[in-house]
C-alpha cells in the first residue's frame, strides 16, 4: 500500500477507462485558496486546442489509364531505376522486361531482356520479380526471380548486367545466385527486393498444393514459407548478412529436404504465399501481403527472427489442418489486419502512400485483392490496431502495385495488360488532410515568433518514471481549455475535456529532435500528431505517416505514425500514459516562478481537478527507476509500469494475459514464473517470462535487451534501453520466489 490508495499495476492490463470520460464540467466558481504551489495560478488557454476533425477520409481514388496507348502480355511488375523517373521498366510473366518512356502519350516500347525461351510460366510461375541494384547506375545489375523450364520445377534467383548503352540486359551476363528446387506448380512467391540497408530480400511461397502438406513453412531448415535476406554487393553467389536469425550455420541446399540446420539465409518464415511486399522509404518497415488459404487473407509488417504463423494459423485463426510441429509452436505474430474471403480471395500486397496527389492517403499502406479488385487502405480500428478501410472496389485483375519516385502509385491488370494510375476522385474531400497545421508555429501550442518556447497557456509537468525514448531528453506540457477541468478516478488516472492537448518535445544531441501533440478532438476522439524540427531550429513541420531519419552520430530517429501512436495509447489504458497521479505526485520547478512544489498539489491548488483532490500524501506514487534510494522492487515496477503496462493490463491489445501494472502484486501480474506465451527466444525449456534468480531465463528481460521482431517495445525504438535492461536483471536476479 502507498498512502491510502493501492499501489499501480505493475505488471498490467487495466479495465478500460473512461476514453470518453466527460471531464469537461467546469470546477465550481468559487475562487481558488491562495497558492502556496509552484503556480500563483491555472494560465488561461485559448490557443493550444484540439481542432475539429474532418468528417470525410480524404482518401477518396479514381484508376485512371496511364499509359492509354500500351498493352502488356500478363503485367506482373513495374519498376524506375533508382534515381531515374523518365523511364518504367515493366515484368511481363511469360518472361519479358519491356521498357517505355514515363509519357502517358507515349505510343512504344523496347525490350530490356527477354527470357522467354528459359521461363516456366505454367501453374503460378514465370518472371515473377525484378530489383535494380541500388548502385545501378555504376554498375548495371539487375536481379531477377523466375521459375525455369524443366522437371521439377526449380525457382531461380539471378542477376544479369546491362549494355554499354544501357538500353538493355545482356541475357548471356547471368549469374545464378540461388535455386530452389519447388515441389508444386504454385505459391512460388517471386518477388525480390533490396532493402534500405542495401541488402537483397527475397520472398518465398511455402512450396505449393494446399495447407502446406510437407509443412515446410514452419521448418526453417529450407526456404520455402520464408523470406530470405542475402548480401551479393561483393561475394559470389552471395554472403550472409551477420545479423541473420541463423547465421553462422552452412548454407542451405537447392532441395528443401536437404539441410539438417536452419537456413541462415532466412530473415523470417511462416508465409503462405507472400505474393507482393515492399519497404516504406520513410520507415524502413518491411510490409507483406500473404495470400490465405480458404477463409483469411492477411497483411504483416515483417521483421527480422518473426515467424507470422502459417500453417499453424490462417490470419489470427488457427488452420484446421495444421502441422504436426505447430503442437509446438511459439511465438507466432498475428497479421496487422486481415479480411476473410467474403471480400476477396487473394490478397495482392502494395505500397505505403508517399505521394503527394491525394494528400489523405499519405502514410497508408495500399493493398488489393486480386479475386475482388478491391483495393483497401489499413486506417486505426480506434484501439490501437488496424483494419482494411476499402477505397475502391474496381473490375480489376489487380497482380500487382508500383511505386514511382515521387511516391505516386499505380496497378498492374494482369488480365487486361493494363497499367492503372491511382488518382484522387473527383469531389468528396479528396484534398483535404491532417486537421492539425503543417507548422508547429501554427498550432498555438508554441509561441508563434519562437517555436521553441511553449506558448503561454501550457502547463509544464514532469513524471516520475519516463518512457524510454532511445535516450532523448523530454520536455513536456499540459493544454486544457479554459472554462474546463480534468478528473481524477480512484486508480489515480486523469481524463482530459475534449479540446486538450499534450506536448512532448525531445532533443538529442543537443538539438530538438521532434515534438508530439496528443490531441483530444472535439469529438472525444484521441489523436496523435508529430513534428520534425528543421536544422536551423527555428520550426518543425508536420510528418504524415511517420518516418526514419538520420539524427547525426550514427543514430537515427523512429518518427510514429499517427496510427502507431494509438498502439501504445491504449484505450485499455484509457489512451493518456504519463499523465497520471503517480506519476504526477512528486516535486517538480515551475520556470515561470522558479518555486519547487508537488504537481498533483499545485495543479489541485490551481483549480485544474473537477474536485479538491486533497494532499499528496494520500495519492498514489512512483518511485524513479534510478533513484538509487528507492527500493530496488519498487524501482523496477515502476520502469514496467512507464514501459510495458500501457498494452499489458487488462483488455490490453496484446491477447498475452500480462499485468504490468505498478498496483498489481508481483503473483498476480501472470509474469513471475509463468512459462512464455509467444515463444521462449532461444532460452529453452525452462524459459520463464520472469525466473526469479535467474535474468538469462527471462524471456521478459531478452525482449526489452532486443530491436527486431521479438523486441519490446515493438515499435518507435530504434536502440535498447541499457540501463533499464540492467535493472530489471538486477530485480530478477534478486527475485526468491513470487511473493
Amino acid at each position: 500500500m502507498l498512502g491510502n490508495v493501492p499501489r499501480f499495476s505493475r505488471f498490467g492490463l487495466v479495465s478500460l477507462l473512461a476514453a470518453c470520460h466527460g471531464g469537461g464540467s467546469s470546477r465550481p466558481s468559487a475562487p481558488p485558496p491562495s497558492v502556496a504551489g509552484g503556480l500563483d495560478a491555472r494560465p488561461s488557454n485559448a490557443a493550444c486546442l484540439a481542432p475539429p476533425r474532418d468528417a470525410g477520409t480524404g482518401a477518396a481514388i479514381a484508376l485512371e489509364r496511364a499509359f492509354p496507348d500500351l498493352t502488356f502480355d500478363q503485367p506482373v511488375a513495374m519498376l524506375e531505376a533508382p534515381g531515374d523517373s523518365s523511364r518504367w521498366y515493366l515484368v511481363e510473366r511469360p518472361g519479358r522486361v519491356e521498357v517505355f518512356a514515363n509519357d502517358p502519350s507515349t505510343r512504344t516500347a523496347s525490350t530490356f531482356i527477354d527470357l522467354r525461351s528459359r521461363v516456366d510460366a505454367s501453374g503460378e510461375g514465370g518472371l515473377l520479380g525484378f530489383a535494380f541494384d541500388p548502385d545501378y547506375a555504376a554498375n548495371g545489375r539487375v536481379f531477377m526471380s523466375w521459375t525455369e523450364t524443366g522437371a521439377p520445377l526449380v525457382s531461380v534467383i539471378g542477376s544479369f548486367t546491362a549494355t554499354a548503352d544501357g538500353a538493355a540486359l545482356d541475357p548471356s551476363s547471368e549469374q545464378t545466385v540461388l535455386r530452389l528446387n519447388q515441389p508444386f506448380t504454385n505459391h512460388n512467391g517471386g518477388n525480390v527486393a533490396f532493402g534500405p540497408d542495401g541488402l537483397l530480400y527475397i520472398g518465398f511461397g511455402d512450396g505449393g498444393s494446399g495447407g502446406d502438406p510437407f509443412g515446410y513453412a514452419q521448418n526453417t531448415k529450407n526456404f520455402l514459407g520464408a523470406m530470405l535476406r542475402l548480401d551479393v554487393r561483393a561475394a559470389s553467389p552471395y554472403a550472409i548478412p551477420s545479423d541473420n536469425p541463423f547465421a553462422g550455420n552452412p548454407m542451405c541446399p537447392a532441395d528443401p529436404n536437404g539441410s539438417t540446420t536452419d537456413c541462415p539465409e532466412i530473415y523470417a518464415w511462416g508465409f503462405r504465399n507472400p505474393w507482393r511486399w515492399s519497404f516504406d522509404p520513410s520507415t524502413g518497415e518491411l510490409w507483406v501481403g500473404d495470400v490465405g488459404q480458404n477463409a483469411w487473407e492477411e497483411v504483416d509488417r515483417v521483421e527480422r527472427g518473426g515467424n507470422y504463423g502459417w500453417d499453424c494459423m490462417e490470419g489470427t485463426h488457427p488452420y484446421s489442418d495444421p502441422a504436426p510441429s505447430c503442437a509446438a509452436a511459439t511465438g507466432l505474430i498475428p497479421p496487422v489486419a486481415e479480411y476473410s474471403h467474403s471480400e476477396g480471395n487473394s490478397i495482392t500486397g502494395g505500397y505505403v502512400y508517399r505521394g503527394t496527389a491525394v494528400p489523405g492517403l499519405v502514410g497508408s499502406y495500399l493493398f488489393a485483392d486480386y479475386g475482388s479488385g478491391r483495393i483497401w487502405r489499413l486506417a486505426g480500428d480506434g484501439t490501437g490496431g488496424r483494419m482494411p478501410e476499402e477505397l475502391l472496389d474496381t473490375a480489376h485483375s489487380i497482380a500487382s502495385f508500383a511505386e514511382g519516385g515521387d511516391g505516386e502509385l499505380y496497378v498492374l491488370d494482369i488480365a487486361d495488360g493494363g497499367v492503372y494510375k491511382i488518382v484522387p476522385a473527383t469531389g468528396g474531400g479528396a484534398a483535404s488532410g491532417p486537421p492539425v497545421p503543417a507548422l508547429l508555429s501554427a498550432t498555438g501550442c508554441v509561441e508563434a515568433a519562437n517555436a521553441a518556447a511553449p506558448a503561454p497557456g501550457l502547463i509544464p509537468y514532469d513524471v516520475a518514471a519516463p518512457f524510454w525514448s532511445d535516450g532523448a531528453d523530454k520536455e513536456r506540457w499540459l493544454a486544457v481549455p479554459d472554462g474546463t477541468t480534468v478528473s481524477v478516478d480512484a486508480d489515480g488516472k486523469l481524463a482530459f475535456p475534449p479540446r486538450s492537448v499534450l506536448v512532448k518535445s525531445f532533443r538529442a544531441n543537443g538539438k530538438l529532435i521532434e515534438t508530439r501533440l496528443f490531441m483530444r478532438h472535439p469529438d472525444g476522439g484521441w489523436a496523435g500528431y508529430t513534428y520534425e524540427w528543421n536544422a536551423a531550429q527555428t520550426d518543425a513541420a508536420l510528418v504524415e505517416g511517420g518516418k526514419t531519419a538520420d539524427i547525426g552520430g550514427g543514430a537515427t530517429w523512429i518518427f510514429p505514425s499517427e496510427d502507431d501512436c494509438l498502439v501504445c495509447h491504449t484505450a485499455a489504458a484509457g489512451f493518456v500514459l504519463g499523465v497520471e497521479a503517480a506519476q504526477l505526485n512528486h516535486d517538480f520547478t515551475y520556470p515561470s516562478t522558479g518555486r519547487t512544489a508537488n504537481q498533483l498539489e499545485t495543479l489541485d491548488a490551481v483549480g485544474l481537478f473537477d474536485a479538491p483532490l486533497g494532499p499528496a500524501s494520500a495519492q498514489p506514487k512512483l518511485p524513479d527507476p534510478f533513484d538509487a534510494a528507492a527500493p530496488l522492487g519498487d524501482r523496477a515496477r515502476a520502469y514496467l509500469h512507464s514501459n510495458c503496462a500501457g498494452c499489458h493490463r487488462p483488455q490490453g491489445p496484446t491477447g498475452v494475459a500480462l499485468d504490468l501494472r505498478y498496483s498489481t502484486a508481483l503473483a498476480e501480474t501472470g509474469a513471475c514464473d509463468a512459462p512464455p506465451q509467444a515463444g521462449d527466444l532461444g532460452l529453452g525449456a525452462d524459459a520463464r517470462l520472469v525466473a526469479p534468480g535467474a535474468p538469462d531465463r527471462s524471456v521478459l528481460l531478452a525482449r526489452m535487451s532486443r530491436r527486431d521482431a521479438n523486441g519490446m517495445p515493438p515499435l518507435a525504438s530504434a536502440v535498447a534501453d541499457a540501463a533499464g535492461a540492467a535493472l530489471i536483471g538486477d530485480w530478477i536476479a534478486s527475485l526468491a520466489g513470487c511473493q
